[in-house]
């Protein structure tokens, strides 16, 4: 591998609902780890709204960032850091990798922070260190985080899974690829555009060419490129096997540059 620094990689539900790119996924980490020290951070977005619906519950956006009224959520963290984890866990078990499933909550490591009363439940990271997540990774083991939080009252908090991401990068000063259901950022054309700065990523959201969650998703990239100094791959998780491929080339997805 080009760098030799903790590779974050953050997965959201989509990948989670199909078994056989879940373990094609973890099989890629698995290879790579052998190099490299991994964490994943992990969403679950359609499995929550799945959950929801199949309460009678409905699940609003605001801004790309779901709500989460406090009645939301038990379901919330039941669907993330229960079902979606620890299945993930347990495909890493069944291709024979050492996964520890754990959230932002455990350790007391992570402390977050209600980010906009009108989301409700929905937290931003404030602050944090990496011990927990460095102590499974000197011990051998692929971190798997959800993006449940607590705050310092003892609330549970539904995190966005890009922002928890970077914001995991920015501890342990690593690498962070972002996978989502696109090849990469798109133009006008729904072509990949090949290098992302912040004046570009300006103008097509001006545009409304970049729109509702991949907005979250270029700010979050930019933000976390500038802190780090190192550019940000954004990548299609249908092809994992390009994670390497990034970290080796930068020729694939789009890499998101730091601002000057």
């Amino acid at each position: 591998m080009a760098d030799n620094k903790t590779l974050v990689i953050k997965v959201g539900g989509a990948l989670l609902e199909s078994a056989d790119s879940l373990a094609a996924f973890l099989t890629e980490l698995k290879k790579i780890r052998q190099q490299q020290k991994v964490v994943v951070v992990h969403g679950g977005g359609a499995l929550v709204q799945q959950l929801l619906g199949d309460l009678g519950l409905t699940s609003q956006k605001k801004n790309g960032l779901r709500i989460t009224p406090s009645e939301h959520i038990p379901y919330v963290v039941g669907g993330l850091a229960g079902t979606a984890n620890k299945q993930m866990v347990a495909t890493a078990k069944a291709i024979g990798d050492k996964a520890v499933g754990i959230s932002l909550a455990d350790g007391g490591d992570i402390v977050c922070k209600v980010s906009d009363p009108d989301l409700g439940c929905v937290g931003q990271v404030e602050s944090g260190s990496a011990q927990l997540i460095q102590t499974l990774l000197d011990a051998g083991f692929l971190p798997l985080v959800s993006s449940i939080g607590v705050d310092q009252n003892g609330q549970l908090l539904n995190v966005n899974a890009d922002q928890a991401a970077e914001a995991i990068a920015k501890i342990l000063n690593g690498q962070l690829v972002l996978l989502s259901d696109v090849d990469g950022i798109l133009d006008g054309n729904k072509q990949v555009i090949p290098t992302m700065t912040k004046a570009l990523a300006e103008a097509l959201i001006a545009q409304n060419v970049i729109t509702d969650g991949m907005v979250v998703k270029v700010y979050t990239a930019l933000e976390t490129a500038t802190a780090l100094n190192a550019p940000i791959g954004i990548l299609n998780w249908r092809y994992p096997n390009l994670i390497s491929q990034w970290l080796n080339e930068k020729s694939c997805g789009t890499t998101v540059q730091p601002t000057e």
